[in-house]
């Protein structure tokens, strides 16, 4: 049986020098992530990098949704794009976004995984290869199981894995299908999540 652990207590998690945060959901997530995002803390130290399922043909409008709500400046990821500190980044509609080495974006058009294009996943398992135990990983929200075999693959590589509370979600069936595949996950409400980033480390000012 997994075990999960409860929220982290002695700010070890809040304060890790950690390279980059991914972040992923589906239905109900961009309600967390307006509770979210705009409790990152200017000047953060880490990358974000944000996933949402979203419809493919259509325009995403998260970074117009999120420019004036967020402290970071933010955009929509474009292939090879180098992945900044201190930065937010939204994966495209239709595209798979992946971390490459440089590190960078990286969009691939591969076939749909859990029938999602972008995918959790996909995005989950190459930030884990590219930052090991500096990766923070944040499972929201959503209708599929997609993003628990990359929060596994996280854990796996020494980062820390993040479940929203499935009691707390618009839609149960992602954060429980993490819950049955990744062992000693943080299992926390939004807000819990929301003040774990909040006391992210920021870079000191010179």
């Amino acid at each position: 049986m997994n075990r999960h652990a409860p929220a982290p207590r002695d700010e070890a998690a809040a304060t890790a020098a950690w390279d980059a945060v991914v972040i992923g959901g589906s239905s109900g997530a961009i309600d967390v992530l307006n509770l979210l995002l705009p409790a990152l803390p200017a000047g953060l130290c880490a990358a974000v990098i944000v996933l949402v399922h979203l419809p493919r043909d259509r325009r995403s409008l998260l970074a117009d949704i999120f420019r004036d709500r967020c402290a970071l400046p933010l955009r929509e990821a474009e292939d090879q794009m180098p992945i900044q500190p201190g930065h937010l980044y939204f994966a495209p509609p239709d595209y798979h976004l992946l971390v490459d080495r440089g590190p960078r974006l990286a969009l691939s058009i591969g076939p749909p995984v859990h029938f999602s294009r972008p995918s959790i996943d996909v995005l989950f398992q190459s930030a884990a290869d590219g930052y090991g135990a500096r990766l923070l990983g944040i499972l929201l929200s959503g209708a599929n199981e997609d993003g628990a075999k990359g929060l596994a693959a996280i854990q796996a590589a020494g980062g820390m894995a993040v479940v929203q509370a499935p009691e707390t979600a618009a839609m149960r069936a992602m954060p429980e299908a993490a819950l049955a595949r990744v062992a000693f996950a943080h299992v926390l409400p939004p807000a819990a999540i929301a003040a774990l980033l909040a006391r992210l480390p920021a870079q000191r000012v010179p």
